[in-house]
């Protein structure tokens, strides 16, 4: 043979070998590959290893695992006029990563900007008691309306808490009073009670310092 053409042929198997190899992608259990071939969508891939035409196709890896996202604290104004700065957890992952892909450009900063918009939304509608007392109530609200703006997106939300509330420091001056002056007036009620509480009669015992006998040995008793 030929030592110029065993070396064509040696070199044409290499590039053969490197255009099959090229194409191979792995993508792990919790990922998923969105495909596309001269730019048209063909699906998602995955987990394990698959082989794709290189060169003409491109893939993108989506993470499907759970996503603890935390919107930046946001200044609301209650539906009673108060200003505070609220901080919360948004909890969702993947479940259409082509979806996730083609709907939206970056779904991690579109759910973080309709975190946000939702929660001073929601909250401004909402006065400062119920936003303190029925925190769950709003949780499932704002869960609610952020899911049902990222369907779409090929993204499922599942939990947003209400991380942190901050009330202005006037406000938390005239609550810290208000606790001190219902604690004393408590406080007082009781020493109230303790006073006009009834002293124990003596009428009616089977016997009394009157009735008994009183034995004395001085000498004047003597006589």
């Amino acid at each position: 043979m030929d030592p110029l053409l065993g070396t064509l042929i040696a070199f044409v198997v290499l590039i053969v070998i490197f255009f099959l190899l090229s194409g191979l992608r792995i993508v792990q259990e919790y990922e998923r590959g969105v495909i596309f071939i001269l730019g048209k969508l063909v699906g998602a891939k995955g987990p394990g290893v698959f082989w794709v035409p290189p060169i003409i196709t491109r893939m993108i890896k989506v993470d499907l695992r759970v996503v603890t996202l935390t919107v930046p604290p946001q200044e609301v104004i209650t539906r009673d006029n108060v200003t505070i700065k609220v901080t919360a957890v948004i909890y969702f992952y993947v479940v259409d990563s082509a979806a996730a892909v083609v709907n939206v450009m970056n779904f991690m900063q579109a759910t973080t900007q309709i975190g946000q918009t939702t929660l001073r939304n929601v909250l401004g509608q909402s006065e400062l008691d119920e936003l303190l007392s029925q925190r769950n109530k709003i949780n499932r609200e704002l869960q609610s309306i952020i899911d049902e703006h990222t369907e779409r997106w090929g993204v499922k939300v599942t939990a947003v808490e209400i991380k942190d509330v901050e009330l202005p420091v006037t406000m938390q001056r005239a609550m810290a009073k208000q606790a001190e002056a219902e604690r004393e007036s408590v406080r007082k009620s009781s020493m109230r009670k303790e006073n006009f509480r009834p002293r124990p009669s003596w009428h009616g015992r089977p016997r009394s310092l009157a009735s008994s006998p009183v034995h004395c040995n001085c000498a004047t008793c003597k006589r």
